[in-house]
């Protein structure tokens, strides 16, 4: 399995991080009182988002592992996630988003999908 790249930091920005869990539930409504819930499965997809500040070099890693090693996102990757450093089976949901911030580094904004 493709991994996350070595020349990119594993740990993103502490006010960058947001993780989602899997909704595996599904909700319907009733005509009075509360709706039914059920479950819908137990393999759900749930998602990280996260923001780092990666000099011009990194940001060249990352856009050869997107485009490249990835084939543009399409294939999931191994990712070490920041706070529990469980191996995660992840696929970019969005392609990275880029801000510059003074010309040699740059905010790069990562969203991804944790596959079951």
């Amino acid at each position: 399995m493709t991994v996350w790249p070595d020349t990119l930091p594993a740990a993103p920005l502490n006010d960058g991080f947001h993780e989602t869990m899997a909704d595996t539930l599904i909700r319907t409504g009733m005509d009075q009182g509360p709706g039914k819930v059920r479950r819908r499965g137990s393999a759900g997809v749930g998602a990280l988002a996260m923001q780092y500040i990666l000099s011009t070099a990194e940001v060249a890693a990352l856009k050869a592992f997107h485009g490249d090693t990835l084939n543009g996102g399409a294939l999931a990757f191994g990712f070490t996630h920041p706070v529990t450093a469980a191996l995660l089976n992840c696929r970019f949901k969005t392609p990275p988003a880029f801000a510059n911030l003074n010309g040699g580094y740059f905010r790069v904004t990562i969203e991804l999908e944790v596959l079951p």
